[in-house]
């Protein structure tokens, strides 16, 4: 039986999650993995409102490094991890640059050890002005 997830809508992420890593993992560690990426993100959340979409990215964030360090075919691309106390400034223009630049031949990460709640807007806005075009969907 599946895990009861927290919010029905994380059934269409699990769903994306589960085509993603089809033969690398089983649907009860994605559902695993999204149920408990939601539910650490809901504790501290202020704004819940894209709360699943952050929740599913988390948990292809964790899925992707868990499948690198199993040594899963086709997850042998170099990975670089940015890290920094709040994870809305340094790390995550260090982190978009260098996806940028690398262009898919490195898996990049941030990670801050007091998560803050949002990117700090002078960094979202420094990237756009580089054009990096994921610099609104950056988020700690």
């Amino acid at each position: 039986m599946s895990p009861v997830l927290p919010d029905e809508r994380l059934a269409a992420g699990a769903a994306r999650l589960a085509t993603a890593h089809r033969g690398r993992f089983c649907a009860e560690t994605e559902q695993r993995v999204i149920t408990d990426s939601y539910e650490r993100l809901a504790t501290t959340a202020r704004v819940t409102t894209h709360l699943v979409v952050l929740a599913e990215r988390l948990a292809a964030d964790r899925l992707d490094a868990l499948a690198h360090v199993e040594g899963a075919p086709g997850s042998g691309l170099p990975r670089v991890l940015f890290v920094c106390s709040h994870n809305a400034g340094r790390s995550q223009l260090a982190a978009a640059l260098l996806a940028h630049r690398a262009q898919g031949h490195v898996t990049v990460s941030s990670a801050g050890t007091h998560p803050a709640p949002a990117v700090e807007p002078v960094v979202t806005q420094v990237l756009t002005e580089a054009g990096v075009p994921s610099a609104e969907a950056a988020f700690p």
